[in-house]
Parts: structure tokens; sequence; C-alpha cells
């Protein structure tokens, strides 16, 4: 009984052993489908605003008084920082009194001395015109012999003197008119004062520095009692309502990179909230110490958590492809100077077909020509024989499409990695 048992046994083996030659092991295999692709570069920065504005003082004086704290959220017109204005102050009333004395000097001969000097033109017209007539007088009773030359050149005489008193009222007229001489000098005394009080109320108004518009101090650099310069950096303003992210890329990715590409990021500090960002900067030169490029790229929508110099995470879409052939890479076998191709389960047998490779990378690979979607490809064709038997064990291809791509990785080279959408 013993030994039918150990020959029934050797039996089920033996055939086991020729069902399993017969049928070949079992390998692991995907079913290709299509797919959409998209390539990412993966790489790290930091956040900045494209701009920022260093704030000072235009006067030299002493800070009396700092409003702000650094890091503070301000408004346009926010008092940043005051500066002892009393003798500031001084000057604009003395400013002021200059112009009030040349106003009063102005007035003065537009009301006063322009209707005087009117008034004498006129009485010495009219004497002229007296003297003129007794002149004409005296030459009528000189012809008919009645006086004697003397009492003629005495009314010549004072006819030129009259002329003469005419003409300088005539000329005091005109000094005293608006665009004469006096005028003109009193009116230019007075735009003088005029910019004088403006530039004592233009130092007064620098006593106060203020910022030019909405953002967020992010340096202070000024305590009161300090007496600060012109041109001294008091406080760094980072404005609001514009963001951007500079990265740095490893140059072996640049021919990937172009103006325009989207990007999915995420703060370090809150890995789990991502938001977009565009590729707006590619520096044209390579830093020779790193070997990296750096790019900078717009956010449109920053979040209210984004602070800067934050680190941040970016992936980059390079490239994309829509409803492709997508196949594991590790799949691929693609010799030295030979073409890509994959084993592929047919028959009970493998095979290998010859493919065209498209959009690359560690994980996933587009083909474009010689693999029709449907077909069972070994995922480990390196340890199979080309026409040995087989039975196709499937494996879930790659799902799509994923939801966005996480948070990259940690600071390091940029990697470009292609992931299924």
């Amino acid at each position: 009984m013993r030994w039918f048992l150990l020959g029934a046994l050797g039996l089920a083996l033996t055939s086991w052993l020729g069902l399993h030659w017969w049928f070949g092991p079992k390998i692991e295999t995907v079913v290709i489908a299509r797919r959409n692709l998209t390539k990412v570069v993966v790489a790290s920065g930091r956040i900045e605003s494209p701009h920022r504005v260093e704030l000072g003082a235009q006067v030299t004086g002493t800070v009396s008084k700092v409003p702000v704290t650094e890091g503070q959220t301000v408004e346009a017109g926010t008092v940043l920082v005051e500066l002892e204005s009393t003798e500031l102050l001084a000057a604009r009333q003395q400013a002021e009194a200059a112009v009030a004395q040349a106003q009063s000097r102005l007035a003065q001969v537009e009301k006063v001395q322009r209707p005087v000097a009117i008034q004498l033109r006129r009485q010495a017209q009219a004497t002229l015109q007296t003297a003129l007539r007794q002149q004409h007088r005296q030459e009528a009773l000189f012809a008919q012999k009645f006086i004697a030359d003397a009492a003629l050149q005495d009314a010549v005489k004072a006819s030129e003197i009259a002329d003469a008193q005419a003409r300088s009222a005539d000329l005091q007229v005109l000094t005293v008119q608006v665009g004469g001489s006096d005028w003109r000098v009193l009116h230019d005394a007075l735009l003088l004062a005029q910019s004088q009080l403006r530039a004592a109320e233009s130092r007064l108004h620098y006593a106060t520095v203020r910022t030019p518009r909405a953002g967020v101090l992010i340096r202070r650099q000024v305590e009161v009692g300090d007496v600060v310069q012109p041109g001294k950096s008091l406080m760094t303003l980072s404005p609001s309502g514009s963001m951007q992210l500079v990265i740095q890329i490893d140059e072996k990715n640049l021919g990937l990179l172009a103006l325009g590409q989207t990007a999915i990021a995420s703060a370090d500090a809150f890995p789990n909230t991502q938001f977009s960002a565009e590729l707006v900067y590619i520096n044209p030169g390579v830093d020779a110490q790193t070997g990296a490029v750096e790019v900078k790229l717009s956010v449109p929508n920053p979040l209210e958590f984004l602070r800067q110099n934050m680190t941040v995470s970016v992936e980059i879409a390079v490239a994309r492809r829509t409803n492709a052939v997508v196949v594991p890479s590790s799949a691929i076998m693609n010799p030295p100077g030979g073409p890509a191709s994959v084993l592929i389960v047919q028959s009970g047998r493998t095979a290998r077909k010859s493919v065209r490779l498209g959009l690359q990378s560690g994980l996933y690979t587009e083909v474009l020509e010689g693999l029709p979607e449907g077909v069972a490809v070994i995922l480990a064709p390196q340890m199979v024989h080309e026409g040995s038997r087989a039975r196709s064990v499937d494996r879930m291809g790659p799902s799509g499409p994923p939801g966005p791509p996480g948070p990259a990785s940690p600071p390091g080279p940029a990697s470009a990695p292609t992931t299924p959408s």
C-alpha cells in the first residue's frame, strides 16, 4: 500500500513537472492601454517678490518714532518712520512769512504805486500842455515885439521842464505796470519766496517716511534715536499682489524648459497644499560652480500663508502626451546601437517586438510605433529568454489620470521624471 501511494505521488509529480515545462513558468506582464502622459522637471527653490523696495529718509534727521514692526503688513501711505521736525517747522514758518511779505510788496505796487503813478502822469501831461500854450503865446508876443527875448526863453525853458516831467511820469507808470521793471522785481521775489516755501514743505514732508504701496515689511534697520542720512536703507518692503519662485535647475534639463510652461508647487512648510505657477524667466547663463540654471516662475494667485524666502518644491510640466500608448520603462530593452524592443507573450511563448519610443523617463515611456494597445508586455524582459514558453500573469497597468503631482523631492540636483496623468 505504501509503495502504491509513493508511486501515485511520483506519477502526479511527474505529470505536474511535465505540464509546468509544457506551459512554461508564470511571468508578470502588463496589458498596454492608452493613457495621458506628462513629463516633469523636479527642483526646489525659494519664494521672493519680483522686486523689493528699499525705503529710507531723504533728509538728515533724528528718528523720533517708528510705529511699525518687522513682518507687519502695511497699506499704501502707512507711516513707517518719523524724524524730529522742530527745525523744519520753523523753516516752513519763515518761508510762509517771506511769501506773505513778497505778496504785500507786490500788492502795494499794484494797488498804490500804480494808481499814484498814473495820476502823476496825468498831472505832468496837463502841466506840459499849459507850458506849451504859454510858450506859443510868448512866441506870438515876441514876434509882435511886445516882449523881450528873455521872456520867450523862460517860456521855452518851462515847456522843456514840463516835457521832461511828463516823460518821467510815463516811465514811472511803465515800471509799475504788469511786466514793468519794478513789478517784475517784486513778482520774481514772490516766486522765489514761494519756491522756498515749497522746498521747506518738502523737507518737512520728507521727515515722515511712508510706504509707497501695500506690502509686507521684511526688514527693519532703524530705531528711535538713530541719526539717519539720505540714501541709507531703513526698511525693506515686499510689495503685495506679486510673487515669484526662484529655483535652480540642473543644466542637463535646460533643453526641456520653455517660457510659459506650467508648474505645480508646494511650500515645504505646507506640503499638502499645492498652488500653480508659470515659467516666466530662464537665466541665459549657467552657474559654473553648481552647473545649475536659475529660472523664475510667477505665481498668479499666491496663497495667504506664503512668505518671503520660504523653501518650495516645484514640478514643471515640460511635455505632455494625450491618449498615448504607455509602457513601464522597465519593460523596454534598449541595447547600445540597436533598436528598442519589448518582450510579449504570444501563443504561449515569448516574442520580441521592435518599437519606436517617444516621451521617456525613469518610470514610463511612450511607444510611437510597433506596439498596439491590448498587448501583454513582460515587465522584466532581462530575466526571460526570447522564444521560451511562458504563461502571462497580468498586473494592473498604469492607471490614469492620477491627481496633481505631489511635492518635489528634497533639495538636490533637479531630475526629470515622467508620470502618467
